[in-house]
């Protein structure tokens, strides 16, 4: 795996294998010294374009554990404010000696050109516009498997913005791909018209209006963030209509069964798609996935630039 672009081009194989080893460096970060010499010499760049908290320091985390070094830029104070293009802004970083690029950009696709302009640095995809967010997938995969064991057979509802959300698509295709049956459920207006499309089996994903309905019958429930930044048009009547409707709010949490898994990828907005009771309840598993982000990322950095090691080493060292 010389790229990680997106859940698209991968195959149930493959991330069944992210996913264990990335339980082999979840030993790792349990020790009192968490670092392994896995990607020592290794250089990785990582590249924000946009805003984003979690994800890049989950990565610049796992980076360390592994012993690479580590650089981190945005396009303010480098060339790219100068006007710079992407390119040779690429380009220039595979000549100082990138062995990895982690590239989160505003323009759906920029990671695949990357990916045909770089030679010798492989690329990892952060987050590119309202495209994909793979590794947000891999690790909610991760998260979920834990949890509540196959995913084959399971009923997994994703709530929210679903038009403007990079993490919808690329987990209705990872959780499609492991077996799950997903319900994606927004207002009309957020939904996305080729949403069937991302399923990766047959029949394995379908829309609906009635949140409450999907909630009856289902294992986890994934809230997504209203992305207003990302709206330029009034998609809803109101926020306080849009909670009502769709948000996990006090009164769902308590009719929710108690096996049911909540998720959310960050950052909430308390309030709006989910309620503080159930940001904070003992079902939520948000604070697992941000802990899940740094084994699963140190999986695919490792695997990504082929670690030295095979990974009963690497969990042995």
């Amino acid at each position: 795996m010389r790229h990680l672009l997106g859940i698209t081009h991968l195959q149930r194989a493959d991330v069944e294998e992210i996913l264990a080893v990335a339980d082999s460096f979840a030993e790792v970060t349990r020790r009192s010294i968490p670092k392994v010499p896995a990607l020592r010499g290794r250089t990785i760049v990582l590249g924000f374009f946009e805003d984003s908290t979690r994800t890049r320091v989950s990565f610049e985390t796992a980076a360390k554990r592994l012993s690479a070094d580590t650089v981190s830029f945005s396009s303010s104070g480098t060339s790219v404010s100068k006007g710079e293009s992407l390119r040779d802004t690429a380009l220039t970083l595979q000549a100082i000696g990138a062995d990895c690029l982690v590239v989160r950009h505003a323009s759906s696709g920029a990671p695949w050109q990357l990916a045909r302009w770089l030679e010798r640095t492989c690329v990892v995809n952060a987050g590119d516009g309202a495209h994909e967010h793979p590794t947000q997938a891999l690790l909610d995969c991760w998260t979920l498997t834990r949890k509540l064991g196959p995913l084959d057979g399971m009923h997994l509802v994703i709530v929210g913005d679903v038009a403007h959300s990079r993490v919808a698509r690329s987990n209705v295709a990872a959780f499609t791909l492991l077996g799950a049956d997903v319900t994606v459920v927004a207002p009309r207006t957020l939904l996305a018209a080729d949403i069937e499309s991302w399923a990766r089996a047959p029949g394995s994903v379908k829309t609906s209006d009635d949140l409450d309905r999907a909630l009856a019958s289902a294992d986890a429930v994934y809230l997504l963030r209203m992305q207003l930044e990302r709206q330029h048009e009034a998609l809803v009547p109101s926020l306080r209509e849009y909670t009502e409707r769709f948000g996990l709010t006090r009164r769902r949490l308590d009719q929710l069964a108690e096996r049911v898994a909540v998720l959310h990828p960050g950052p909430m907005n308390r309030g709006v798609e989910i309620a503080p009771e159930a940001a904070d309840d003992p079902r939520s598993l948000i604070l697992s996935q941000v802990e899940a982000g740094v084994n699963v990322r140190m999986a695919v950095l490792f695997l990504t630039l082929g670690g030295q090691h095979a990974v009963e080493g690497v969990a042995g060292e």
